[in-house]
């Protein structure tokens, strides 16, 4: 994931600038078609979902227009921001603000059902000070979700890399599941998989005969699930 220089992905003025020059809409990774059945599977219509890192993604839109009620978007780009207000101003179950997933103050604790993050963790992870930004992101992703709360995080990370990051504090479970990267080699073969039927790890983080961890050609989408006998309303931080 090439994005820029890695000093650039915390700052404001970076993502300002890339939208600038780029704005038309475009959606890291996956499309919703490839993750609806584990949207599906996983988060009710019902739920009042936060989208971490929107972007100019259209993927909010399609949830919408597939039945989801509320879906809270935030980006630390106001420019990004600004621009999706004005797209989506006659949808009211979009709402869009700027915000610095580092610092979510502006959300009571457990206000979401859902978060939703495809990329925004991995952009974290390619910048500067990345164990500590990924930190304090994931904790305020706990704060602000319900018990039994839902985060789903869409990555090219395997587990070696990621659950190192999810595993700690024991406040939630991960389940992960597999989706095919569009164009790829596995997207044009059957699958030998069900996309809604978990993949299972080890504890080194590797997986069954038909994975690995570097597989170029997928993309890793970990479930973690807030266990209500470890939830409180505290704040993390």
């Amino acid at each position: 994931m090439t994005l820029g220089t890695p000093q650039a992905y915390g700052d404001a003025s970076y993502w300002d600038n890339r939208y600038r020059q780029d704005n038309g809409p475009f959606d890291w990774y996956q499309q919703y078609s490839g993750l609806a059945p584990l949207f599906h599977l996983y988060i009710p219509k019902r739920h009042r979902i936060l989208m971490v890192g929107c972007g100019n993604a259209v993927l909010s839109e399609d949830m919408v227009n597939d039945g989801y009620q509320e879906i809270v978007n935030v980006d630390i780009s106001s420019v990004v921001i600004e621009a999706m207000q004005r797209k989506y101003q006659d949808y009211p179950q979009l709402k869009y603000e700027k915000m610095d997933v580092r610092d979510m103050s502006a959300f009571e604790n457990n206000s979401f059902d859902s978060v939703v993050d495809k990329g925004m963790l991995d952009s974290l992870m390619c910048g500067s000070n990345a164990q500590q930004n990924v930190g304090k992101m994931l904790e305020e992703v706990r704060r602000v979700l319900k018990p039994r709360g839902v985060y789903i995080l869409i990555t090219y990370g395997g587990p070696h890399v990621r659950m190192p990051h999810l595993k700690a504090p024991e406040s939630w479970t991960t389940t992960l599941h597999v989706v095919a990267k569009p164009g790829s080699r596995r997207a044009l073969e059957t699958p030998s998989w069900v996309v809604t039927d978990p993949i299972p790890m080890n504890d080194d983080g590797s997986l069954g005969p038909d994975f690995h961890c570097e597989d170029p050609d997928l993309h890793y989408v970990y479930v973690c699930i807030m266990d209500p006998s470890q939830h409180t309303t505290k704040t993390y931080k």
